[in-house]
């Protein structure tokens, strides 16, 4: 759905998180056990922009499309594949941050991962990426181009 804005009507919204708003509940903000906190993703979606209804929720995102995701149990619990994702593609490098879930493009395949550092070398800013579920960062270097969307929302 690539129109100019992504209208969301769900009568029975049973859970709803926007970016930063994501619940502790998936361990996204939880304290790591040596203390330090996890980033959270850069918040997109402003409070203008969610408008809550008694029978629908409308968000006004410019340039939204849906996603589902593939049964891969990188990123438990926070997507899995009954998960309803809502993404918008970046515009340039500087629109992406630590700690945003971005789904890049590798050898024809869309991975989604979030991003744990962001740095340069001879060829320019890449990005090292890792599963929320697995115990590495992904062993590329990911560049701007093969990013082809960054997750704005979950809806359960």
């Amino acid at each position: 759905m690539k129109t100019g804005f992504l209208l969301v009507m769900l009568p029975f919204l049973v859970g709803i998180l926007i970016s930063d708003a994501v619940s502790n509940d998936f361990n996204v903000e939880m304290p790591l056990s040596d203390g330090t906190e996890r980033t959270s993703p850069h918040d997109r979606i402003k409070e203008s922009q969610i408008f809550a209804y008694d029978d629908k929720v409308v968000l006004q995102i410019k340039g939204a499309s849906l996603a589902k995701y593939a049964d891969t149990n990188s990123m438990d619990p926070l997507l899995d594949k009954d998960s309803n994702g809502i993404e918008i593609e970046p515009g340039n490098e500087d629109d992406l941050h630590v700690g945003d879930v971005v789904a890049y493009e590798l050898n024809n395949e869309l991975i989604v991962h979030r991003i744990t550092e962001i740095n340069y070398d001879g060829k320019g800013k890449y990005f090292m990426l890792k599963g929320d579920n697995l115990r590495e960062n992904d062993p590329y270097k990911i560049r701007f181009n093969q990013v082809k969307y960054v997750l704005v929302g979950i809806i359960y």
